[in-house]
């Protein structure tokens, strides 16, 4: 009968109503929440065969979603490993800080502060440990599957760690005394010492010695050097060897004309480079090219070493550690080396909505969800990451506060609606027969 139906939908809205009353709870309460993604309750009406001439009352039904597609702004903070994701995608983590081939700890999250644990790794206080790509030992990333989670491992970084980066390339700035290849000089050599780094990161040295060639008696300067090279770590072996002309024209005179090896690789005269071997592999030499400045030159003043610079770096102990835009995970050291060890995806699913929710602002994958891709951060449709940042929750409080206020008073209409018809009832049962 319509007004036993009347008393269903009444208690059907007070059900609903109080499921609605849940979620805007739930969403106040972690108004302050880094990551929280606001939950909504939508109602659905429900129809009892009516038909024609009658109506029976079916009622409401509540659902309800987590908008996870939403995002929330972002904050700045003081840890470097306070990540969040800017756009779409997020960060692979995991419950514990191993993960193997069963995918039951692999989560997902937008953001998370993350801080070494006493093994280094990198976990939030709720125990989710950071994933990524490790990186090889020159920095390059291998190539790992993009739809599985079987190439992440945990992100550590153990503490003390200590590096050195061996030296590859020296570049040499010399000014060469052009009366020395003049008649009557006396023909003494010029000598210079260049540190290195060998790949223990020790400071080594490289011996140049700088001889002039004269000119026979009564004839014009030969301009010509021959620059010997030795290696202090392989007991100042001989490792290279070159005959140096220099320019006498009026438009470039003083300039390097050509370097010819007698020992050790060849100059390149395009890019003012040879090669040497010392004891730990090659090191590229720049002398300059003749038609640029810097590098060697021959002029009349003193013997000047005007520049010398090297790579590499001697050992030092890692300071801090930070993660690019592109996810690439950066350990820095205190003698102003970095080296990348990791590189931290995106995870990017088809409907980020059918995720299922965890504790910590995390997520699984599900069916609704759609199946997974990692892609690198910034590339296709993921955003980037955020170093130095968290991201803040997505409730609106004055909004959760105005449908606090809607669902009070629809809560209480029901409840009329329940009272009317309790009333009608106790009336139809006074009826006298």
């Amino acid at each position: 009968m319509t007004i036993s139906s009347s008393l269903s939908a009444g208690v059907s809205g007070l059900a609903a109503n109080a499921h609605r009353l849940a979620t805007i709870s739930d969403n106040i309460a972690n108004s302050a929440t880094f990551g929280y993604r606001r939950a909504t309750t939508d109602f659905h009406s429900l129809m009892m065969g009516s038909g024609p001439g009658r109506y029976v009352a079916g009622g409401v039904a509540a659902t309800s979603q987590r908008l996870v597609d939403e995002s929330g702004a972002l904050s700045s903070t003081s840890n470097s490993t306070d990540l969040a994701v800017r756009g779409r995608g997020f960060l692979p983590v995991s419950a514990t800080a191993i993960i193997g081939g069963d995918d039951a700890d692999f989560r997902l999250a937008t953001t998370g502060s993350f801080r070494a644990d006493e093994e280094g790794y990198l976990r939030t206080p709720d125990g989710q440990t950071l994933l990524g790509w490790p990186a090889g030992l020159d920095g390059t990333i291998g190539t790992f599957p993009r739809d599985t989670i079987g190439g992440l491992q945990p992100v550590r970084v153990p503490a003390g760690q200590l590096s050195g980066i061996p030296t590859t390339e020296v570049t040499l700035a010399v000014n060469l005394p052009a009366t020395s290849t003049q008649d009557g000089a006396e023909g003494l050599p010029e000598e210079l010492t260049v540190e290195y780094y060998d790949n223990l990161g020790t400071t080594q040295q490289l011996g140049l010695t700088f001889t002039p060639s004269l000119p026979a008696a009564g004839g014009a300067p030969t301009n010509e050097w021959v620059m010997q090279i030795t290696d202090g770590a392989a007991g100042d072996t001989l490792v290279g060897e070159y005959t140096l002309t220099f320019e006498d024209s009026r438009e470039a005179g003083g300039a390097l004309l050509s370097a010819t090896a007698t020992l050790g690789g060849d100059y390149d005269p395009e890019t003012g480079a040879f090669e040497i071997e010392v004891a730990g592999g090659p090191i590229s030499v720049n002398i300059g090219a003749g038609d640029v400045s810097g590098g060697l030159s021959q002029l009349a003043a003193l013997f000047s070493p005007l520049t010398i610079s090297r790579d590499g770096a001697a050992t030092g102990n890692m300071t801090s550690v930070e993660v690019d835009p592109g996810g690439f995970v950066h350990a820095y050291y205190d003698n102003g080396a970095s080296r990348r060890i990791y590189q931290v995806p995106l995870v990017d699913v088809p409907n980020p909505n059918g995720l299922e929710t965890h504790d910590g602002q995390s997520y699984t994958l599900t069916r609704d969800s759609g199946d997974m891709l990692l892609w690198n951060a910034g590339d296709g449709p993921t955003g980037d990451i955020v170093g130095f940042a968290r991201e803040e929750s997505t409730v609106d409080v004055a909004s959760e506060l105005t449908q606090l206020i809607q669902t009070q008073r629809a809560y209480s209409t029901n409840a009329k609606v329940i009272q009317t018809v309790d009333e009608m009832l106790q009336e139809t049962t006074n009826l006298k027969r």
